[in-house]
């Protein structure tokens, strides 16, 4: 069973995009813990995208590592439906797509 959440990242990304400002992050977990698609909206419009099909590019990567429901508690994630992922996923185009 898939689960979905969503955090504001208020750091910038401390490269050569970090005028970027900070984010909002959208996560698809399935089972495990382990992202299987990741959406990133910064301050300044742009879109990145992550999923199987796109793994990592030149801006980043889908999160390899497994979260645990504690940390996403911690980064401050409220877990969202599958509906409301789903309508964000379809109606942005990705920068990298």
């Amino acid at each position: 069973m898939k689960r979905y959440f969503k955090y504001r990242c208020n750091e910038t990304r401390g490269d050569q995009f970090d005028d970027w400002g900070f984010s909002n992050w959208y996560n698809e977990l399935d089972e495990d813990f382990f992202s299987s698609r990741q959406l990133e909206i910064f301050d300044n419009g742009n879109i990145l995208k992550y999923d199987e099909n796109k793994f990592s590019d030149e801006f980043g990567m889908l999160c390899d590592q497994s979260l645990s429901l504690e940390e996403l508690e911690n980064s401050g994630s409220v877990e969202i439906s599958q509906d409301e992922f789903e309508s964000i996923w379809t109606s942005r185009k990705a920068l990298n797509e």
